[in-house]
């Protein structure tokens, strides 16, 4: 097969459909057109670089222009943009930014791979100095060199996504006083409220400031200064701002191509990554692909992702028969001690599109307790009420976070249950796991529930519960509870006394077990249950309770 196939943008979906392409066939013509000056560059370690933790710039350059074409004998374009695609001649429109030239260029195929680009809201003051984004390495390079050249004291993020709140690391570690601005009332949208509430207190462990349930109306100069008047009628003064509230698609070039977008601006694709156009392809973070859980259009903007789509669009275009069966949206970010995951849906998502869920909560350590090192982990399950199939996952930590959430990817990938979860076999050896892995800890817990060993209460009940008809007993020692505080109103009764203490309850009302993390409250429902009386275990226990009081 004799084609020319052009790809327009490069990095991660761009380059690799070209490689791939290259790879299976040897005499395809290929032109990759790029409109900045570098294909291929590692984005996600922009902050990284910034805050000083990557040393050499060069270090973010995947590969340069000179080895990608000696080695895959590709045309590369860089400094030149697509203005435009005429579908009906089979041409584009080029204009090479360098040297201000336009020219047309022929085509038999496309793969677009355009990505998404920083939404810049329309605030009186954006243009001003020292407000930036971050996509390039042009932008990396105007931040690096105000940070190393004037050294700034305080920052402004406004947003608190992942950019976001990788940039407070960077520049905390840089010793600048920092304030996260995000119109929602928490950080990681991602992820649920109660979880990103952990992300809250850590944050301000770090002195981040935190300015939640806020926007930002206006920027401001004053001397050398920017003013930041949030919608609150907060002043904020900076020496620099980072705009961090998220991307669009760039598909305007696929819309004025005729090309099929869906509501929130996507270029809509089939499993074959192939457009409304049976010639052209689009891959990456510009696409709309389908949820892999749910089948539920989205757009989920991640390098992993992108970089198959390329390969599969390479393949189909090559005619090697290849479809991709979407988007788990599987993450993981670094926020200063923590590492905070999330795989398939969150509650949020399941609520919004009226999908049946069940939840467990279950707080494991990263290996056994007994060997140093151990850090506790916080597990949110979701999974299906009748077939306990799981559906998403959301784990933070500071240890062995990663390796747990790739598991529990991996079982949603397979379309594995909470019982195939109690069943895995996981690698054990007291520096790495505990014999009964936070996995299996969370499949156990779950199938529990699924089995009717155990019925839970969650903390957003609480404030609902009738005093009259309900007791919460907390079930831990008075040490902890010297150390770490109440609930009010609670009964303490330590779970290795309540046996020698059910004549003092009464069997017509309802008890709420607790203790730090849950065991003892599961523990606690069995001794009470099996001896008459009505209880619920409160799933994820004080731990759970505390993270979310500011909620």
């Amino acid at each position: 097969m004799s084609i020319k196939l052009l790809i327009i943008g490069g990095v991660a979906g761009g380059a690799t459909a070209a490689a791939r392409a290259r790879r299976l066939n040897e005499k395809v013509e290929i032109i990759l057109f790029e409109r900045g000056e570098y294909i291929s560059f590692a984005n996600c370690g922009l902050p990284y670089y910034i805050g000083d933790v990557i040393k050499k710039r060069d270090r973010l350059m995947v590969t340069t222009i000179k080895d990608f074409q000696q080695r895959y004998n590709i045309d590369i374009r860089n400094c030149c943009e697509v203005l435009s695609i005429d579908r009906k001649n089979r041409e584009v429109v080029v204009k090479n930014t360098a040297i201000n030239e336009t020219y047309r260029e022929s085509y038999d195929k496309i793969i677009l791979s355009p990505g998404a680009e920083p939404i810049q809201p329309s605030i009186t003051g954006s243009d001003l100095k020292n407000i930036f984004t971050l996509r390039s390495i042009p932008d990396t390079d105007k931040i690096k060199t105000l940070l190393d050249d004037n050294h700034p004291e305080k920052a402004v993020i406004v947003g608190g996504g992942f950019i976001g709140l990788e940039m407070a690391e960077n520049l905390v570690r840089r010793g600048i006083k920092t304030t996260i601005v995000e119109m929602l009332n928490q950080v990681m949208p991602p992820i649920d409220i109660e979880m990103a509430a952990i992300i809250h207190a850590h944050l301000r462990e770090k002195g981040v400031v935190l300015e939640l349930e806020n926007g930002v109306k206006e920027f401001e100069q004053k001397g050398y200064r920017i003013s930041v008047l949030t919608a609150k009628k907060d002043e904020i003064e900076c020496d620099m701002v980072m705009m961090s509230i998220g991307v669009r698609p760039e598909s305007l070039l696929a819309k004025e191509a005729g090309l099929e977008t869906g509501e929130r601006g996507g270029i809509i694709v089939d499993d074959e990554m192939k457009t409304s156009d049976p010639d052209i392809y689009a891959v990456g973070d510009a696409v709309e692909i389908r949820e892999y859980v749910s089948g539920i259009p989205a757009m989920i903007p991640l390098a992993g992702p992108a970089n198959k789509q390329g390969r599969i669009a390479a393949d189909n275009a090559m005619d090697r028969h290849s479809t991709y069966s979407g988007t788990m949206g599987t993450s993981v970010v670094k926020v200063f001690e923590l590492t905070v995951a999330s795989t398939g849906l969150s509650e949020k998502l399941l609520k919004q599109n009226s999908i049946p869920y069940h939840k467990s909560y279950t707080l494991s350590f990263s290996n056994a307790t007994y060997y140093p090192g151990a850090q506790r982990m916080t597990i949110k399950l979701l999974f299906a009420p009748d077939t306990g199939k799981v559906l998403g996952a959301q784990i933070i930590g500071k240890k062995g976070v990663d390796k747990r959430i790739d598991v529990i990817a991996t079982a949603i990938r397979g379309s594995m249950t909470v019982y195939d979860l109690e069943e895995l076999e996981l690698a054990y050896a007291p520096p790495f796991s505990s014999a009964k892995d936070p996995v299996n800890m969370a499949g156990y817990v779950a199938a529990n529930m699924l089995k009717g060993d155990v019925e839970n209460i969650y903390w957003h009940e609480l404030p609902g519960l009738d005093n009259n008809d309900t007791i919460l007993i907390d079930l831990r020692t008075k040490k902890e509870i010297d150390k770490t505080g109440v609930i009010a109103d609670a009964l303490h009764i330590p779970i290795d006394d309540i046996r020698d203490r059910l004549r003092e309850l009464d069997r017509d009302k309802t008890y709420i077990l607790f203790c730090a993390i849950g065991l003892r409250g599961y523990v606690g429902y069995r001794i009470l249950t099996q001896n008459g009386f009505k209880a619920k275990n409160f799933s994820g226990g004080y731990e759970i309770y505390k993270n979310t009081q500011d909620l």
